[in-house]
């Protein structure tokens, strides 16, 4: 395959939570579950994420309740076996814009718009695949590239034509906390934000990772102490053998 074919290849970004003791920037985290609500989840899913996941990561309590309780979920069926619809619960996932795949594609024009739960691990470069493919579409294809009908131009996407049309402009979100709304801010939180739904366990991951080497390098420290100072007398010492004296 050619390099058009595979794909250009994303730059590497300094994400704040990509090193070894860094963790995610939650408010960024806030910010981009409000780009994926108000851009993305017309189209795509986020069917592996509970509402409760958000508690205590970028929302209150009640803050999720609320938004949980903004959709109706399949209830149990009445007496008489009628289908119900109740509000949703913190323990409910986040539901799909389309009932089934068939739905889907017809909204789609035969394109699946893919689930976003895992995309950050499922996708070569991650974060950084994510990040340019959002803010990679150029005005117009390069001379000479010719797409089917109901492709855009992206030189991330494999192949160079992707369904999706470029949906993050300037201004398009009003963030809650007054944060300007760039084409990459967005982009980059909602980025940290997919990060996040593919790995909720980082932070705490990374937090056990250094108590971990924290106990084990006292442990080290404690073992070549004893080594040093109880064990090194009996280990120098000699065992000299004198003969009884002969009469």
């Amino acid at each position: 395959m050619t390099d058009a074919e595979h794909g250009l290849h994303a730059p590497h970004y300094g994400w704040s939570h990509s090193g070894i003791l860094q963790t995610f920037d939650h408010q960024s985290i806030r910010r981009g579950y409000q780009v994926y609500r108000e851009v993305c989840s017309s189209c795509h899913s986020l069917k592996l994420v509970a509402w409760r996941s958000l508690v205590g990561v970028s929302h209150s309590a009640s803050e999720a309740k609320s938004m949980a309780e903004e959709f109706e979920y399949d209830d149990e069926p009445d007496d008489e076996g009628n289908p119900r619809k109740r509000p949703g619960k913190l323990a409910d996932y986040m539901p799909s814009p389309y009932e089934n795949e068939q739905a889907a594609r017809a909204a789609n024009q035969g394109a699946l718009p893919p689930d976003l739960s895992l995309i950050v691990k499922a996708r070569h470069g991650g974060c950084d695949y994510i990040f340019s493919l959002l803010t990679g579409y150029p005005d117009d294809a390069p001379a000479g590239v010719t797409l089917p009908v109901g492709l855009n131009y992206n030189p991330y996407f494999p192949g160079g034509g992707i369904a999706m049309a470029r949906v993050l402009f300037d201004g398009l979100v009003e963030y809650e906390d007054g944060t300007p709304a760039t084409t990459s801010q967005m982009a980059k939180d909602v980025t940290t934000f997919l990060n996040w739904a593919a790995e909720p366990e980082h932070d705490e991951r990374k937090r056990a990772g250094l108590k971990a080497v924290t106990t084990f390098a006292a442990l080290w420290a404690l073992s070549v102490w004893v080594k040093r100072w109880k064990w090194s007398s009996i280990k120098n010492r000699k065992i000299v053998y004198r003969p009884p004296p002969k009469y």
